[in-house]
């Protein structure tokens, strides 16, 4: 699989294919990925240091370095094209044709190719040739006007804490290069930031359809469900959620609040959304009575779905997550042991794995040349036109530069 993408979407995309097995090669430009320099934070030092970030999205793959402007690191990139199933990228709508490679010429090298183009808002259209990245498409998809807390509490449209748009991009773009795959046949694969945004606002998206209204911002609370939200105790924040009617008088027993199951006002759950500000008062006032733990095992034991309101470090901490090994250790060859978000799937048959640490710039030049047919004269041809941006890990071996 080929990746000529860089920052976050294409590669996320690319490594959760990587580590589904995948032989990722990664593309880089002569400074290399941008998120090499989204820091701090830092791991390694001097020549060595890599920003967090790139580490975040970037194992599983062998890394590439190639200036494009030149004729012969074109050359390299139409032999990958030719002998790779796949290929990701995210140039602007016709950033990739303007180097040589429109759907006809890569039709032409490998007619069988699935092609994955990543925008920020797709092929066609009248914004097709906008840059765009991640906060932008959350604010021009709508996500930003449904989160944060509404006017009257001083809220304002807020992002999403994580670039939610460039992974859900990077699934979306997953799923359908996998479902193409398995049709056999080579074809384009076209999706945006923007699209992918609009498609996550789901049930938002059908109430605003349905309504003609654009729903508002409820800061934790649920549009369509109540009691589904955060409430602050004697020591912090839980979170609970009622989505069921068989768990709503079991919350009204476990906050010793009986008498709210039989209150008509709050028979169902279409009900409790119409009253729900005559409603959250009631347990608000009740959750403030005790500490989070004491709520949290009540709640518990009564079925009632809920958790405490974990920092990034308290959620990778927790037991669960330890159990679910959604924390793993990687072993890199020049920064040591870089810990890592584990495989969220786990398949019974077929496990993914994690095989190599995200590569050092131009790490795996040398072999990957090599894997083409270059012999060591071209190589040295290859660094003289400064196609590889001079020397690179691993070329000493070949040539003895």
């Amino acid at each position: 699989m080929l990746e000529l993408a860089t920052v976050l979407a294409g590669p996320y995309a690319t490594m959760v294919l990587g580590d589904l097995g995948a032989d990722v090669i990664k593309v880089e430009p002569p400074e290399g990925d941008a998120t090499r320099g989204y820091g701090p934070p830092w791991v390694g030092t001097g020549e060595d240091r890599v920003a967090a970030y790139f580490l975040s999205v970037n194992r599983n793959k062998r890394s590439l370095r190639l200036d494009l402007r030149h004729a012969a690191g074109r050359e390299v990139v139409a032999r990958l094209i030719a002998r790779s199933d796949a290929l990701v990228e995210n140039f602007r709508p016709g950033g990739l044709a303007r180097l040589g490679f429109d759907d006809e010429r890569i039709a032409e090298l490998n007619p069988a190719l699935v092609h994955l183009a990543i925008s920020g808002f797709g092929a066609d259209g009248p914004d097709a040739s906008r840059p765009g990245y991640d906060f932008i498409a959350q604010a021009a998809g709508g996500l930003m006007s449904v989160t944060g807390f509404p006017d009257s509490a001083g809220g304002q449209p807020t992002k999403v804490g994580v670039a939610i748009s460039d992974i859900v991009t990077g699934l979306l773009g997953a799923i359908g290069l996998l479902a193409a795959l398995h049709d056999g046949r080579g074809q384009r694969i076209d999706i945006s930031l923007l699209e992918a945004t609009l498609a996550v606002l789901i049930n938002q998206a059908q109430n605003t359809f349905v309504t003609g209204t654009a729903p508002g911002r409820r800061g934790n609370a649920h549009p369509n469900i109540v009691p589904y939200e955060t409430f602050a105790t004697a020591d912090g924040e839980i979170a609970v959620g009622v989505a069921s009617e068989r768990q709503w008088p079991r919350l009204c027993a476990a906050v010793e609040l009986e008498l709210l199951a039989a209150d008509p006002r709050f028979a169902d759950n279409g009900a409790r959304v119409r009253n729900r500000e005559a409603l959250r008062p009631i347990l608000a006032e009740r959750f403030r009575l005790a500490e989070s733990a004491e709520w949290l095992a009540r709640l518990d034991a009564a079925q009632v779905p809920c958790g405490p309101v974990n920092d990034v470090a308290q959620a990778f901490a927790q037991p669960q997550a330890t159990a679910r090994e959604m924390v793993v250790d990687v072993e890199h060859p020049r920064l040591g042991t870089v810990r890592q978000v584990g495989i969220p799937f786990k398949l019974s048959a077929t496990p993914a794995s994690i095989r190599s640490a995200p590569p050092m710039l131009g790490e795996h030049t040398a072999e990957i040349l090599a894997e083409l047919g270059y012999d060591d004269n071209e190589i040295g041809a290859l660094i003289n036109q400064r196609a590889l941006d001079g020397a690179l890990e691993g070329l000493e071996s070949l040539h003895g530069a």
